[in-house]
């Protein structure tokens, strides 16, 4: 399941997660974002306890946003060990993203 976090530190966030982080780079405006929901709950069940996924409000933390290059929404970027490891701009089928993930989680 998706989580909407609020948190006074990123760093603390991605390296006090075991798992990988997918986070979600969204805006509550953003059509595309709001379509992608319930994909990333299908995905979350699918990829139970080897991924969590967190979404993040790009109007609420502009400066990430800034920070990691965040042009189009949605974005998807998968931090392992705290570091990105992979980028995935668009909206995206849940078949195809747990296809892109599976081999990185």
């Amino acid at each position: 399941m998706a989580v909407k976090k609020q948190f006074t530190s990123f760093d603390a966030l991605l390296s006090g997660s075991d798992l990988p982080v997918l986070v979600d780079f969204y805006a509550t405006w953003c059509g595309p974002c709001q379509m992608m929901a319930p994909i990333l709950e299908q995905v979350g069940d699918r990829l139970k306890g080897r991924v969590q996924i967190v979404k993040i409000d790009t109007d609420k933390y502009p400066n990430l946003a800034s920070q990691y290059q965040i042009n189009a929404l949605p974005t998807l970027v998968l931090f392992k060990n705290a570091q990105p490891v992979e980028r995935i701009e668009g909206l995206v089928q849940a078949d195809r993203l747990i296809e892109r993930l599976r081999s990185l989680v």
